[in-house]
């Protein structure tokens, strides 16, 4: 790569693009909107070892054990997938890390590809490790250089916070080649990596003495920048939200935090005797607000109201003048299944059979609307299995449950384990499409490809099927519309643990293969 030289990337892009100028070695993740941008471009960087892994948890497990082993790594997902990933991520403030760690949390404010809108902010403070927060592309690339340099320096894992807009934002870009990192060797440290209670109180005590540090080092960051202007009117803001407010009132005086936690006290004490009145501007939760008020400064921040959906630029007049939200409700089109998409033949039988369907995350997950109406629970990845046993206790024969393929990797098989430990009956359906269709198309284990393209072991989700305690194994094209109604009645009317394989490559994926040939 040049050494100097302009690009026009997201979020995302310039996010995976600094930490590969920076060394990176190996980066983990699974898909999903808005981080997956993230794993893909670095896919296709020969120095880095790219992996999509089977779910957040193993991939935040695999980067961390590369990164204590001496290899500066990296771990993304949006919000939701971090918390598949909490058990490894707190124990790891504890151990502590070998080169440097970066994990990144794609939030998604507005929920636009989402079923929660929780602000992964409030996690460094739970997991007592520092936290940036970039507002633009170029900080995305800048903020992840220096994140492996605060992680080494600190020995603790650092986590970057972009939002959807950040990640899918783009902007030119001046990048650089890339430092070729020495790996870091690896030595036997039992009080640091095994976390036994002994060792982990005397880590959390360590962290603790971390912690103080790392506030008097975001005091003299560069990334919480004051802007003087007019003193009337100052606001304390992080993220997009600065460019927001910027956009809105350009003649304040602002403080922008980059180094948003551990929170630096005195800058923002001293931003304050500075000017007139005092605002927070923030998206979702009031992370910044309540760490302003513990300093006991009055500060105006937003009304209650403006905790739940998106932060726009021409709402932040309403939050200066201490008003309630008021927006118009939005007329956009909800989404449908791809025209000829093979999950819309089984949701048109488990419809016409009035049957309640328990499902999770994933394109299918578009047949609870219109007109398919064939869809009736969804809470997180893998519950199409798991409620599937809870609804089964209370309604009998008449429900199913219906998850993906790469879903079921993800998180489904433990689910299919429990049901047959537990000698529950009835059907559970897995829509195979080949393919992480919502997200991009990415592969999977069952796929036979990794994220590079090169070909790998497949997953035979029916042999796994059979190998968890299922009674009948069944496989059917998806289009096979009669035949997929006459087996569901049959397996419906037995008293066995049944899954059904629906089985047809994704309509896109098609396509694509199509204009390749």
């Amino acid at each position: 790569m040049d050494t100097m030289k302009q690009v026009f990337l997201s979020g995302d892009e310039a996010l995976a693009q600094g930490a590969y100028e920076e060394g990176l070695k190996v980066a983990c993740s699974y898909p999903g909107t808005p981080a997956t941008e993230i794993l893909e471009y670095l896919a296709k960087l020969p120095e880095v070892d790219a992996q999509w892994s089977v779910n957040e948890k193993v991939a935040f497990e695999v980067a961390l054990a590369s990164s204590i082993a001496g290899l500066r790594s990296l771990f993304s997902s949006k919000h939701v997938g971090l918390n598949v990933a909490m058990d490894p991520l707190m124990t790891s403030a504890y151990t502590g890390v070998g080169a440097g760690f970066v994990v990144v949390t794609a939030d998604d404010p507005g929920m636009h590809s989402s079923q929660n809108e929780q602000d992964n902010r409030l996690l460094a403070r739970i997991a007592k490790i520092p936290l940036l927060e970039p507002s633009s592309p170029s900080e995305s690339r800048e903020y992840a250089k220096q994140a492996f340099q605060i992680s080494e320096e600190f020995d603790l894992p650092v986590l970057i916070r972009i939002t959807t807009r950040v990640a899918h934002t783009k902007e030119n870009i001046t990048i650089e080649g890339r430092k070729e990192i020495p790996n870091r060797e690896f030595k036997i440290n039992v009080p640091k990596y095994v976390m036994v209670p002994g060792n982990a109180y005397k880590k959390h005590i360590e962290l603790e003495q971390k912690l103080v540090k790392l506030k008097a080092y975001a005091e003299k960051s560069s990334f919480n920048k004051t802007e003087l202007n007019n003193r009337k009117i100052g606001i304390i803001t992080s993220g997009v939200s600065y460019l927001y407010a910027k956009e809105m009132y350009p003649d304040a005086s602002f403080l922008k935090l980059g180094f948003v936690y551990p929170f630096p006290a005195e800058k923002i004490k001293e931003f304050a005797s500075q000017v007139q009145e005092l605002y927070v501007i923030e998206e979702l939760e009031p992370f910044i607000e309540e760490e302003v008020q513990r300093l006991g400064l009055k500060a105006k921040a937003k009304h209650p109201s403006f905790r739940v959906g998106e932060l726009r630029p021409e709402l932040i007049p309403q939050i200066i003048e201490g008003k309630a939200k008021t927006e118009e409700p939005s007329t956009a089109r909800k989404p449908v299944l791809c025209p000829g998409c093979p999950h819309q033949t089984v949701f048109s039988v488990l419809k016409k059979l009035e049957l309640t369907v328990t499902g999770d995350i994933g394109c299918y997950t578009l047949g609870a609307l219109p007109p398919l109406n064939s869809l009736h629970t969804c809470l997180c990845m893998g519950s199409g299995m798991t409620f599937f046993e809870g609804f089964r206790k209370a309604i009998g024969k008449n429900v199913v449950g219906v998850i993906g393929d790469s879903t079921f990797v993800h998180s489904g098989i433990s689910g299919l384990i429990n049901l047959a430990y537990n000698g529950t009956k009835g059907v559970v359906i897995i829509l195979d499409n080949g393919t992480t269709a919502m997200t991009g198309s990415q592969p999977h284990p069952g796929t036979g490809e990794t994220s590079k393209g090169k070909p790998a072991k497949q997953l035979k989700l029916e042999d796994v099927c059979r190998a968890a305690g299922a009674d009948n194994v069944d496989i059917i094209n998806s289009y096979k519309t009669g035949e997929f109604e006459t087996l569901l009645k049959q397996r419906l009317g037995e008293d066995s643990l049944s899954v059904i394989i629906t089985r047809a490559k994704c309509v896109i994926l098609l396509k694509r293969e199509q204009k390749k040939s």
